[in-house]
């Protein structure tokens, strides 16, 4: 059958033109000049606190980069005295605030201001003086530079680069040998060269799972050992003792991380190395692996209930979500047989059950109620939630390919379902599809200029509709492009209102100024939108099986 195409010039195709000019606007009135101008400013004292208190629960009890009681005195410091700051101290604490102010309400209401404050950091970081700049602290601000890239979405999907140069620069430093192998070092130098260093590895690991390239480091390239189990106070005491397993610290969920770090860096590879041959048998076998290494991860936290709030909600629920990544990861390739070959049933029960955990982890079910009720974020939202809708890169990649794996199962068993006779749909299935298409917005109107995933998902969750409803194929195509044009036109509303608030100055006819270059029957630019990582599902040979022929209907004047 030949695609279907509207004679009329597309509504979906001037929405998308009228969206890039406004993603233009908004992102070059967020972001300051370059190089940009290192300044002493500060919000009022009440907010700084908020938003240092946010990173404290937040992003400090998963990847550990400060010595906490140091930062804590030298900020209580720094509000007492009349000088300024430490330059470089004073960078950190912007950085500190810019992560915070991700998780600080629900639409991301100081965006703006940690996009400058990130712009200071990588000003400071490219300048010369490379020597100098070996040493603890400043590998600090990188540190914390790409965790306040992935939080406030600048330049998020190149982070793996930045995060290898971070990784030869520890080399370089030394990081990657054990404090005992070299000289002699107080127990505090040494404790905290082992903190960044795994740091450093869980974050080069990460940046390689979401970009789908290779780690480029192996086990054999260090001998650090993993951080010992102490509090940040015993870290500044002469040989003190460590704690025990099963005593909850603030280092507890990195270690635990840690523990695992071997078989996900296998993982990686497996999927990511242009030498591996990724035979299902070998991806039984990792499973069978990840999933007893994530049983005894759990049993730390399970035998520690009445100190969880020590451990931190956010940090137990990012254990979790990391390992569901991993294996979500490791499925997918086999997806595709999987919804077709009875033989890959397991893979298939798997992607559903743990795509069903992911998206649960970053929208609660509790939100159907508040959605229901006409209220759009939730007071109570857990700040992994909050960190998913306004951040970027790795949380928010898992959460949109949830969010795909649900839907394709969904369609197929509707597809399935017309030969054997219709089927019941699993209830939770379907309410996440309604809530994938409320939470693509929610991330638009929290300051995200990505139109890419709200035309996707409504493009998905249509055709899910539409089978539902038995609708032919004309009928269907109809349907699908309907929806893609409405949900452009809700993008297009949210990001006009951006450019013409009170938060974006500047002259509304600004909008009418930028150059569009784009030919009318496809789109060319997609940089606007989304990273290209977000619909990145590992080293699958083929993404055919995710869109057949009626699918492609309503991408047809694309």
């Amino acid at each position: 059958m030949e695609p279907y195409v509207r004679e009329e010039p597309s509504k979906l195709w001037s929405g998308l033109q009228k969206c890039k000019s406004l993603a233009k606007v908004i992102k070059s009135r967020r972001a300051p000049p370059w190089p940009s101008t290192q300044s002493t400013a500060l919000p009022p004292r009440h907010v700084c606190d908020q938003l240092v208190g946010n990173y404290l629960r937040t992003s400090e009890t998963v990847y550990r980069v400060l010595h906490v009681p140091t930062f804590n005195r030298d900020y209580e410091a720094m509000w007492a005295s009349n000088s300024d700051p430490d330059h470089v101290w004073l960078l950190q604490l912007k950085l500190v605030l810019a992560i915070g102010a991700a998780t600080h309400d629900e639409q991301f209401s100081m965006r703006t201001e940690a996009t400058h404050w990130v712009y200071e950091a990588h000003t400071w970081l490219s300048a010369p003086g490379f020597k100098s700049r070996l040493n603890i602290q400043p590998l600090q601000v990188s540190l914390l530079t790409l965790l306040a890239r992935e939080a406030t979405g600048v330049g998020e999907e190149l982070n793996g680069i930045s995060a290898g140069t971070v990784l030869r620069t520890a080399i370089c430093m030394g990081l990657h040998r054990d404090p005992t192998r070299l000289p002699k070092m107080a127990f505090f130098a040494a404790e905290m060269r082992r903190r960044l260093w795994n740091t450093i590895l869980e974050l080069n690991l990460q940046s390689s799972i979401t970009s789908g390239e290779s780690p480029l480091f192996s086990l054999n390239d260090f001998d650090t050992d993993p951080p010992g189990n102490y509090e940040d106070e015993q870290v500044a005491t002469t040989d003190p003792v460590p704690n025990s397993e099963d005593d909850l610290t603030t280092m507890s969920v990195a270690i635990a991380l840690r523990k695992t770090f071997p078989l996900r860096l296998a993982i990686t590879k497996f999927l990511n190395d242009l030498g591996s041959h990724g035979t299902y048998e070998k991806t039984l076998h990792l499973d069978a692996e990840l999933r007893a290494a994530y049983k005894a991860m759990r049993r730390v936290t399970s035998r520690a209930k009445p100190q969880l709030q020590e451990l931190s909600r956010f940090g137990a629920q990012v254990m979790d979500l990391i390992v569901h990544r991993y294996l979500l990861a490791l499925h997918l390739p086999f997806f595709g047989l999987a919804l077709r070959e009875a033989a890959y049933a397991f893979t298939r029960q798997v992607l559903v059950d743990t795509a069903h955990n992911i998206w649960r982890a970053v929208y609660p079910s509790d939100s159907v109620i508040g959605s229901l009720r006409g209220e759009r974020f939730r007071p109570d939202e857990s700040e992994l939630a909050r960190l998913t809708r306004n951040g970027s890169g790795f949380f928010r990649i898992a959460a949109t390919q949830a969010c795909l794996v649900i839907a394709l199962e969904l369609r197929s068993q509707l597809q399935q379902g017309e030969s054997l006779g219709p089927g019941p749909l699993r209830p939770d299935l379907l309410s996440i599809m309604e809530e994938t298409k409320s939470w693509a917005l929610e991330c638009v109107e929290a300051g995200e200029t990505n139109v890419k995933g709200c035309l996707l998902i409504s493009g998905v969750s249509a055709h899910v509709d539409g089978l539902r409803r038995g609708l032919g194929q004309e009928d269907l195509a109809q349907l699908l492009m309907k929806e893609a044009e409405e949900g452009i036109e809700k993008c297009l509303a949210i990001l006009e209102v951006s450019v013409t608030d009170g938060s974006a100055t500047g002259d509304r006819n600004e909008v009418d100024k930028v150059t569009l270059d784009m030919q009318p029957g496809r789109v060319e630019d997609w940089e606007f939108v989304a990273s290209d990582s977000l619909f990145d599902f590992g080293n699958l040979d083929s993404m055919n099986w995710i869109f057949d022929d009626t699918m492609g209907r309503e991408f047809a004047l694309l």
